[in-house]
């Protein structure tokens, strides 16, 4: 029996595995996405505000997470794979300029570009992979939940802002959970999530990649908030506060990453189970940093004075989703919890009801939050650096 010759455009095993310059610069939109989430979210600290940013991020989120499987799957020197790409990143840049308004007056360019990205990508890979029916039916899996979810995105353009979070909520929980169900579809079947797809390396890379983007993000806005400033003592002092925080979460996330992502520990394929699970624990972080930017950026415009229930969250809350994402990940590669993290989510998480329970006998200030939540960062980092030193260096596949 013979097997099916293989599209053109696929990557072939044992190339070159680590990301190419163009999908380092395709990330660069993402710095501006993630500002622009960011600003949107402190323009509208509520819980309305926080479930609109938290769709928007999801797609596009999305949005990267099927661009890292394109170059991940397929040769990213050919050139159309190469103009594919870069359409997808004029679509995103049209996205993140319509975030701010995308549930307002530019709720249509917000959709517009997130579907033109997916009709792009589908019209070349579906053609592109006809020789191998196997290959070409993931693609069409895909365009079939494409489909599906066309009707609720659109449909939320043209009612109020309620029912399009509402439609828009449930249109993107179909986008991300069918991949994690196989992307069943009549008569193709599902993506098997125990087929062995993705290059481990590869994906691992442009993980790491996109948590630098969003950390890029917080020193810009670290920046921006302080050039804008009068520099005032207070001012200057939380903008270096800010700095440190991201100087934490940097270190935090990648002194784990080195131990758990050591060279023999880097599967040479990686199931679509343990990828998808990856880049959705990566989602938490990055969202993690985006909230930590968010309420820096408040801190900077009023360092003191008391401190909202909304901002209270802002800023203990981005340390809480990064740790939980980080548990989540390494939950998902060594199927162990990392429980100094654990108990760092616990601190934070009392230190905040508390704050709330006795608002009036803890008055504390922004700036002071933020800095009781940097501590609990520093000390997870100093403990997990000691309790390494008694370890050795594990050298871990991913969990099956």
């Amino acid at each position: 029996m013979t097997s099916a010759p293989l599209p053109r455009i696929l990557r072939r095993r044992g190339e070159p595995e680590y990301p190419t310059f163009l999908e380092l610069f395709f990330d660069l939109v993402y710095i501006f996405m993630l500002s622009r989430l960011a600003t949107s979210l402190a323009e509208n600290l509520t819980v309305r505000g926080a479930a609109q940013t938290a769709v928007l991020l999801l797609a596009a989120w999305w949005v990267w997470v099927l661009t890292a499987w394109l170059t991940d799957l397929f040769d990213p020197r050919l050139p159309i794979i190469q103009a594919t790409v870069l359409l997808v990143m004029l679509g995103t840049l049209l996205m993140a300029i319509a975030t701010p308004h995308a549930f307002g007056r530019y709720g249509w360019l917000f959709v517009a570009a997130y579907f033109g990205i997916r009709l792009v990508r589908d019209a070349v890979l579906i053609p592109g992979t006809r020789v191998n029916r196997p290959i070409q039916a993931r693609s069409i899996r895909v365009f079939f939940w494409f489909g599906v979810t066309v009707t609720p995105w659109v449909a939320g353009v043209f009612v109020d802002e309620t029912a399009r979070l509402v439609l828009w909520s449930l249109a993107v929980a179909v986008d991300l959970g069918s991949a994690r169900i196989g992307w069943p579809t009549p008569r193709l079947g599902r993506t098997e999530l125990a087929s062995q797809i993705f290059t481990g390396l590869h994906l691992s890379e442009r993980h790491r990649a996109i948590f630098i983007v969003a950390l890029g993000e917080l020193i810009l806005s670290t920046g921006r908030g302080l050039a804008g400033s009068g520099f005032t003592a207070g001012e200057v002092t939380t903008c270096a506060v800010a700095f440190v925080s991201a100087v934490l979460l940097f270190q935090l996330y990648f002194q784990r990453i080195r131990r758990i992502l050591a060279p023999p520990g880097v599967a040479t394929v990686e199931r679509v189970r343990s990828g998808t699970s990856t880049s959705y624990t990566h989602l938490v972080m990055v969202a993690g940093v985006v909230v930590v930017s968010t309420g820096t950026s408040l801190v900077i415009t009023r360092p003191f004075g008391r401190t909202s229930v909304e901002l209270m969250v802002a800023i203990l809350g981005g340390p809480v989703l990064f740790l939980l994402g980080s548990v989540l990940f390494d939950a998902v590669v060594t199927a162990r919890i990392l429980w100094s993290r654990v108990l760092a989510i616990a601190v934070l998480a009392i230190v905040l009801l508390g704050a709330l329970a006795a608002p009036s006998m803890i008055p504390l200030p922004p700036l002071t939050v933020l800095v009781v939540a940097n501590l609990v960062l520093l000390l997870t980092l100093v403990g997990e650096g000691l309790a390494a030193r008694r370890e050795p260096v594990e050298a871990t596949a991913p969990a099956r």
